[in-house]
């Protein structure tokens, strides 16, 4: 039942929200970002806890002042994607505007294949659409297998709709087809600034310890494809920002292990400049940070209220 209920919201959202005029979704994802956040649910909890160590030196009422505005962009993203599909490939193409985008352009006229890697900042969609639209470059992503499958099915087909080739994550043919893509001088993005598998790399973040995927630097040192960092974030216009940063090189020495922990900690420094700089467009309402993760020598014991 709540599978089914979860993917009937979605459904609503996408068949619904899209056929609204532009002011009216904007009211609506503020109104909801605000009620929200008034009822201090874990989620909020949980990104108010992540940004205060992005801004340590926050007063408690700029922290929810930040949560507030964070919950309003992550509304944002939400209502903006529920109505890509049925934006105009101007509207799409006028919806961004990116800052040194000569990285990725000069990196696929080499013909050696670019994977893009970004934090969860802004929305990575609507940059995707402007890719296959602005730049008429299909690429190629990775999703997460949600529950239900037919939620799942949903996110594939609009990602699909916009141009993407999307792969699952689960099932272990993902890297050896992204691989392939870029070989194929073809273009990878990921979004990259969370993995709680055995397989991350550990990264210092904002003066903790995180973990985030290998897979980003892993593809570059295989396939020598060039490694982009984007960095995204909204302003009061309806149009988003980005950056593309300097490639990220692979090292000259070490193992593939060390090198693939200073390409990702190279990642991680990046894609905390951009996070700094727009704190409230960062949508990280998990737990992420180690510490975070690990259970407390002081925590209550099972049953109890903590």
């Amino acid at each position: 039942m709540k599978d089914r209920l979860t993917d009937g919201l979605y459904g609503l959202g996408w068949s619904t929200v899209k056929k609204l005029p532009e002011p009216v979704a904007e009211r609506l994802g503020r109104t909801i970002a605000d009620t929200v956040w008034k009822r201090r649910g874990k989620g909020v909890l949980r990104l108010e806890s992540n940004l205060a160590r992005v801004v340590p030196d926050a007063s408690p009422q700029r922290l929810a002042e930040l949560s507030k505005a964070g919950m309003r962009s992550y509304l944002r993203y939400w209502m903006e994607s529920f109505r890509l599909p049925s934006w105009s490939r101007e509207r799409i193409a006028d919806g961004f505007d990116v800052k040194d985008i000569h990285h990725l352009t000069d990196g696929l006229a080499a013909g050696k294949g670019v994977v893009l890697a970004l934090p969860h900042l802004g929305n990575w969609d609507l940059a995707g659409a402007w890719v296959t639209t602005k730049l008429e470059t299909p690429f190629t992503t990775v999703a997460e297998r949600l529950k239900p499958e037919t939620l799942y099915d949903r996110f594939v087909a609009y990602r699909e709709s916009l141009g993407m080739e999307v792969l699952p994550h689960t099932g272990g043919s993902a890297f050896g087809t992204l691989a392939r893509r870029l070989r194929a001088g073809g273009l990878v993005c990921l979004v990259a600034d969370r993995d709680l598998s055995a397989s991350g790399v550990e990264v210092k973040f904002f003066g903790d310890t995180a973990r985030m995927p290998a897979g980003p630097a892993m593809l570059a040192q295989q396939t020598g494809a060039l490694l982009l960092p984007v960095t995204l974030w909204y302003d009061e216009s309806p149009v988003m920002k980005g950056r593309v940063h300097p490639p990220v090189d692979v090292p000259e020495t070490g193992t593939r292990a060390e090198r693939t922990s200073v390409m990702t900690q190279a990642l991680a420094d990046a894609f905390a400049t951009g996070i700094a700089e727009h704190p409230e467009d960062w949508h990280m309402l998990q737990r992420l940070w180690l510490a975070d993760l690990e259970p407390r020598a002081d925590a209550a014991p099972a049953g109890e209220a903590s």
